[in-house]
């Protein structure tokens, strides 16, 4: 007998190699996606009473059948039908009319058609949650804090979107194929920061987001093996997701870095991290090798105190050069403050608030909050941390900046 939660299970190890593959079959990703829904639903009902001996060749052969039967609705796509009609019994292995050596080439062409550049970002990430990762709509919304009918849309006007652009169910031409990847790397990696760091919310970290990222960069590597960027977003998650039971009290209230147990931290994490970096290296770090480098930095360091902070602030000083933007000069800038002292780091600050760089966000008057305090100049940090905290949208957050400045009161 098979419950809810095993049918959850195979839904959500098994839904893209299947979505992929009746793509593949019948061209158009919404109808793949909505087939295999409808044999999910199916197997909720009928597994309970009767499991089968191959769940995810069941779940493909069912999703196969109402494939076909949208089809047959359509009649102006009957040459498909019949190419399509040869139907699996319904225990057979789920990839036995699907060559094996397409299948990864299958989920990877659906990721690059989730992360396409005719969608919003938006939209990307709700399809690359929705298709690919299996996440439900429900799931989706209660990750980034948004009505359900919101994510809905988003996938269905995706979903229009890449139909009316004619998309082809196919990888792009290598020679595009690397310009692509860089948005599917984005969409993992904004997946992964919700995840790591909510934005809104009751709670600082969303671990079941950040994992789902995790895992589809485990299999975009798989897939992609000479990409060394992939191999540095990778890096980059597994190092900072290793600080994730650390990082907050049984009661959710968050715990700073300097405050951190790190014997707390995933090891086992931090391996797997370091070997994807060492395989991001052999071309030359990218951004997201470099931002893997400077979390190796922290992990290799037993306390703050006893961190290389003057490497930190050279990889920040690289990362800058290669990938510029106000929230790298602002990370730089609190590595400077560790590195030679607040006062060095409070100018580089104070430029990027004369230039109007991040404006409404709650980072920079954190920031030049801290390097405030640190300088004995109390009443000024009250301040600064007190806008950040009207800025701040996490619960969570917005608390420990309210008691840090109530402590300079």
């Amino acid at each position: 007998m098979m419950g809810t939660a095993d049918v959850e299970a195979v839904w959500r190890i098994e839904s893209a190699r299947i979505v992929a593959a009746l793509t593949r079959f019948t061209g158009d990703a919404g109808l793949a996606e909505d087939a295999t829904q409808e044999a999910v639903a199916e197997a909720l009902v009928s597994w309970p009473r009767a499991a089968p001996a191959n769940p995810a060749g069941w779940l493909m052969a069912t999703a196969r059948r109402r494939a076909i039967d949208a089809i047959r609705r359509r009649v102006a796509l009957h040459d498909r039908y019949v190419l399509l009609a040869a139907d699996p019994p319904a225990c057979a292995p789920a990839d036995q009319d699907i060559d094996p050596d397409a299948i990864d080439d299958d989920i990877l062409a659906l990721m690059f058609i989730s992360c396409h550049p005719v969608l919003s970002r938006e939209a990307r990430v709700a399809l690359t949650l929705r298709v690919v990762a299996g996440l439900s709509s429900e799931e989706i919304a209660r990750a980034f804090l948004v009505p359900v009918p919101t994510v809905q849309a988003r996938i269905t006007r995706g979903k229009k979107t890449i139909a009316a652009a004619g998309v082809p169910f196919e990888l792009p031409p290598a020679a595009e194929r690397r310009d692509r990847l860089g948005g599917v790397l984005s969409v993992l990696y904004v997946i992964f920061t919700e995840g790591a760091t909510a934005t809104t919310g009751d709670h600082l970290l969303r671990t079941d987001v950040a994992y789902e990222a995790i895992r589809l960069a485990r299999a975009l590597a798989a897939l992609q093996p000479d990409e060394p960027e992939v191999h540095g977003l990778l890096a980059l998650c597994e190092l900072t997701a290793a600080r994730f039971p650390a990082r907050t009290a049984p009661d959710g209230t968050p715990i700073l870095l300097e405050d951190q147990d790190r014997r707390l931290w995933d090891h086992a994490a931090i391996r797997r991290g370091l070997t994807a970096l060492t395989r991001a290296s052999s071309h030359g770090l990218g951004p997201y090798g470099l931002q893997a480098a400077i979390a190796a930095v922290h992990a290799a360091a037993p306390s703050v105190e006893a961190t290389d902070w003057d490497r930190i602030v050279l990889l920040y000083e690289a990362l800058g050069r290669l990938a510029p933007s106000p929230v790298v000069e602002l990370n730089r800038a609190v590595a400077v403050a560790m590195a030679a002292g607040p006062e060095h780091a409070l100018p580089i600050v104070d430029d990027l608030i004369a230039a109007n760089r991040l404006p409404g966000s709650h980072l920079l008057p954190t920031v030049r909050g801290e390097l405030l305090t640190r300088l004995g100049r109390h009443p000024e940090a009250r301040a600064e941390l007190e806008l950040a905290a009207r800025l701040c949208s996490n619960h969570r957050e917005r608390s420990v900046l309210l008691r840090k400045a109530a402590a300079l009161g």
